[in-house]
């Protein structure tokens, strides 16, 4: 959930709260990303979605993507105190640079016997997701989408017998041939 404009002290009244993707380019080694989420907290800012992954071995590089909320001025702190970090090459805001590509995976338990199983098992199919397991009582679905559809299938399920959801965060890139 994204914070008022009025719990960042320092924010002009007038900027509107926005939501912005980071992609941040870091060694990969121990502490960086307690280091990364210490900044966020402790300045107040909120941390919608993380993901992090080494994305190139040889040079020991993880990409971190975050997703957070705020007016102009405190999304530039935010990039900029993220620039300033010694394990950090690189900061991109995907949001700046124009549509991005974003997906997110989820895992979703729905347990239920009869007409719930038949129903959950029809909205499954109209979501496009896959059942990577299924007993007499219930069933694991994967599916891969935008936040807001993941949003969707899961307020969806909740009809039919949801009981748990496991998320990986928002995976993002910028369109077009440039790489960050």
């Amino acid at each position: 959930m994204s914070k008022p404009a009025t719990h960042y002290p320092n924010a002009p009244k007038s900027q509107p709260v926005a939501r912005h993707t980071l992609a941040v380019i870091v060694d990969n080694e121990p502490g960086v990303l307690a280091r990364i989420a210490g900044l966020f907290s402790g300045r107040g800012y909120n941390i919608e979605s993380l993901t992090v992954s080494e994305t190139e071995h040889e040079k020991h590089l993880s990409r971190i993507t975050v997703v957070t909320s705020g007016t102009a001025s405190v999304i530039d702190q935010i990039k900029a105190h993220l620039d300033r970090l010694v394990p950090v090459h690189r900061v991109v805001d995907l949001t700046e640079q124009g549509e991005a590509v974003e997906r997110e995976l989820a895992l979703v338990k729905v347990v239920g016997k009869g007409d719930h199983r038949v129903e959950a098992m029809r909205l499954a199919s109209a979501f496009g997701a896959r059942v990577l397991d299924a007993s007499l009582t219930s069933f694991v679905f994967e599916l891969t989408g935008a936040t807001e559809e993941i949003e969707r299938f899961i307020k969806t399920m909740t009809a039919v017998g949801l009981t748990e959801v496991s998320r990986t965060g928002i995976a993002a890139m910028s369109r077009g041939p440039d790489s960050m």
